[in-house]
């Protein structure tokens, strides 16, 4: 498995994290050494989170987010772990979960978001936005939820030292930085590392299950369609706004915020949204006739002109 988990981290290359260690050194030394070494550690428990390195992306629309990047070390043993549990947990994730998923994608979820507000007629849509989602999840509700599918308490105890991984940033003259905010406060996931979109996920499904418990899909005749930490709620004319307010409700219970800045309540056709990329509403055909479809958004084509990914 370990052997299975490095030539996928190989593939996806990345730079080292805090101790330097790139896949060339690796190769250098003995991959077989390497990973023999590890899988003794891990069996003898000597095995140990090592900190993130914390590297700054520019955004599309300007500024930077910040990314944390695991050794290669941590990286492999994650992604052992998902390979392990990613079919377990894919038995649980919910039909409205599109996200880093097999068989699933953005371009899916933009689909059934078009399906719904075009052909079923959910034309109003709880344009959703959590604050910060990554790193507000409380670990321990999550782990509380991980624990009903992971016997094996050594498996739940990497995970925690995972999300409370000391992050370091270096600063040109004046040395490291090395804080300790998610241990300290609790909450967020390693965003960057391999394990981080099945916690997400893990975490979202809470949502989803508690929206049908309470009934609220029935009580607002609503179809959600989440995409890591998107989603929208189409629900039918006249069921918008109650459907706003349960979800603000249960985020509140599940320790997350809705940035009300930024989540608003639309009325298709007379407005517009944008999800993943593209909007979705009203345009105009040959003719000027109407019809309800999608098309790239303009941030994401201000994003392809800028040069990004």
């Amino acid at each position: 498995m370990l052997r299975e988990a490095f030539e996928r981290c190989r593939r996806k290359a990345g730079a080292p994290g805090v101790d330097g260690e790139g896949f060339e050194q690796i190769v250098e030394q003995g991959v077989e050494r390497w990973l023999g070494k590890l899988q003794e550690d891990l069996s003898e428990g000597r095995y140990q989170a090592q900190a993130l390195l914390r590297v700054w992306i520019p955004k599309p629309g300007g500024g930077e987010r910040p990314l944390g990047v695991p050794t290669v070390r941590d990286r492999v043993v994650q992604t052992a772990v998902v390979l392990v549990l990613a079919p377990i947990f894919e038995a649980d994730f919910c039909d409205e979960q599109m996200g880093f998923r097999p068989g699933r994608d953005a371009k899916i979820a933009v689909r059934l978001v078009y399906y719904q507000v075009g052909q079923k007629g959910r034309q109003e849509v709880v344009d959703a936005d959590l604050s910060d989602y990554f790193n507000t999840i409380p670990h321990g509700a999550l782990l509380k939820s991980l624990g009903r599918r992971i016997a094996d308490g050594k498996v739940l105890s990497l995970v925690r030292s995972w999300l409370k991984a000391p992050v370091e940033e270096r600063q040109r003259g004046r040395g490291n930085n090395r804080t300790t905010q998610a241990k300290d406060s609790g909450r967020g996931t390693p965003q960057g590392s391999p394990v981080s979109p099945l916690l997400s996920n893990a975490y979202f499904r809470r949502f989803i299950l508690a929206w049908k418990k309470f009934g609220w899909d029935h009580r607002t005749q609503s179809v959600i369609v989440n995409y890591a930490d998107d989603f929208v709620i189409c629900c039918c004319p006249g069921k918008g706004s109650i459907a706003l307010g349960a979800m603000t409700q249960i985020m509140e219970k599940l320790g997350l915020t809705v940035n009300e800045r930024k989540t608003r309540l639309v009325r298709v056709p007379e407005e517009n949204f944008d999800f993943l990329g593209y909007t979705i509403g009203r345009f105009y055909g040959k003719g000027g006739r109407p019809y309800i479809g999608t098309r790239p958004s303009k941030k994401a084509l201000r994003k392809t002109a800028a040069g990004y990914p």
